[in-house]
């Protein structure tokens, strides 16, 4: 196969080829290296870029493979990190000038299991500002642009991960989704992202956004992000927030298929805007489980009105996180960064405590329909990707901070804790990916991403190629 195949194989079967020898992991990293060299100065979606390691490290994966002995599962493939993730020896920037030199000493938990299992780290991808929106842009590291369509968002706030997985810059990347952050971008660039359930991905440092944020994997294919997350899953002592317990057999009961599950379906979650040219993509792709065997109900999910609870939630956190830096990096820090921040500041402690409370009680709205239903079908989105330099679509009301109205149906699930993937499911009439929600019962990351891979096979995406160049 050429170069470019080559860099959109899936990592299940580059894993398999590098096993029966038949594909160099030197060969493999050399193409993904070359395409990224070729491609990231217009799409900028890596931030460092590690290319000597990475064909020192393919070496002696190369030399594993030769002398026989055992193998991880990722042996020989490329992965890259978020760049709010800690990297040992590796800058780990958060999208700031605050920590631009900032160089860890160690990896966070799923970059070590990662490397382990034989994955070969390519670099960081970008991230806006700490992550703080759902657009690929930060005052460090610049715009990171769509490749569907380099003057459209990439989403955010897994921006550069999103892209390099659309572009065929690496297999699987990983992405962190604290309202959205891996779903957002993967609905905006055409690409399956899944946010696992809460604590299944352990995360050193622990989030300090009470329990919102969650890891996970974000890949061309679904059996992709089965074995990414299959390697990064499990406790670790570093994060008493992570789930006890084995993981479930991700890879191996991928498809068993879902014939038979009840499935709710709701177009708007209870009355969120949503664009006629997304909205009528999304509904055909609700309708292609019923052909897959799934008992389909469009429902309202009557979940109460969380709207002012991820407002005052967000913002607080933000002010609590990042309120320290402003008198001394104000003026270099992302301006509706800023504005979030002082947002935040207005709300007192008994503010906060309150929302917490109502934050907790939400559960207990959402946990009914998923007593009676195994999936939840929505759009990821309201909107496809829209020109950069916005933070809000030219249709929506504009404001210096708050880019929510328009990314609501992820949110809600990052407060349950439940696992959701976007997967992708058409294009608008001006060729913008469109993405599919598929959100799960709790801990039930197993059932979505079979759901997942059944409507890949029902409705290809994977061969779908943007068409930069």
């Amino acid at each position: 196969m050429n170069a470019t195949d080559l860099c959109y194989t899936p990592a299940t079967e580059l894993a398999s080829l590098i096993r029966d020898k038949a594909l160099s992991p030197v060969e493999l990293t050399r193409a993904v290296l070359d395409r990224i060299e070729r491609l990231d100065p217009t799409l900028n979606c890596f931030c460092t870029l590690t290319a000597d390691p990475a064909l020192e490290a393919a070496r002696r994966a190369e030399q594993a493979v030769m002398k026989g002995g055992p193998l991880g599962p990722l042996h020989g493939i490329p992965f890259s990190v978020k760049d709010l993730a800690l990297t040992q020896g590796l800058r780990s920037m958060a999208g700031s000038f605050i920590f631009e030199h900032r160089v860890p000493d160690t990896d966070a938990p799923f970059v070590r299991r990662l490397k382990e299992a034989g994955g070969i780290i390519l670099g960081k991808t970008t991230t806006p500002e700490f992550g703080w929106k759902a657009i690929g842009d930060s005052p460090l590291t610049g715009i990171t642009r769509n490749p569907w369509n380099t003057g459209m968002t990439s989403g955010g706030s897994s921006a550069g991960a999103a892209v390099a997985t659309a572009a065929g810059l690496g297999p699987i990347h990983q992405g962190s989704d604290g309202a959205g952050s891996i779903r957002i971008p993967s609905s905006f660039c055409g690409i399956y992202g899944l946010k696992p359930s809460y604590g299944r991905v352990p995360v050193w440092p622990t989030s300090n956004t009470d329990s919102a944020s969650h890891v996970g994997p974000m890949t061309r294919t679904v059996a992709d992000a089965a074995l990414m997350l299959a390697v990064m899953a499990g406790p670790d002592e570093s994060d008493r927030t992570s789930l006890e317990g084995t993981p479930a057999d991700y890879v191996g009961r991928l498809h068993d298929g879902i014939t038979g599950l009840r499935v709710a379906w709701s177009p708007d979650l209870g009355g969120l805007p949503v664009d006629a040219e997304v909205a009528a993509v999304v509904k055909q792709a609700a309708l292609a489980f019923q052909e897959l065997g799934c008992v389909v109900e469009e429902v309202n999910p009557g979940f109460a009105d969380s709207r002012e609870m991820i407002r005052c939630m967000w913002n607080a956190h933000e002010a609590g996180n990042f309120g320290q830096y402003l008198p001394e990096w104000r003026h270099r820090m992302d301006p509706g960064l800023v504005a979030a921040i002082e947002d935040g500041f207005r709300y007192s402690a008994a503010d906060y405590v309150d929302m917490r409370g109502k934050k907790l009680a939400y559960w207990d709205t959402v946990r009914p329909l998923f007593e009676t239903y195994s999936l939840l079908l929505t759009p990821s989105v309201s909107v496809a990707a829209f020109p950069v330099g916005r933070i809000n679509p030219e249709h929506y009301p504009q404001h210096p901070w708050d880019w929510l109205g328009w990314a609501s149906f992820s949110y809600p699930f990052n407060f349950t804790g439940q696992p959701a993937a976007s997967v992708s499911a058409g294009f608008t009439p001006s060729g913008m990916p469109v993405g599919f929600q598929i959100v799960g019962r709790r801990f039930a990351d197993l059932t979505v991403l079979q759901a997942s891979a059944a409507f890949e096979q029902a409705r290809p995406w994977a061969q779908k190629r943007p068409p930069v160049q």
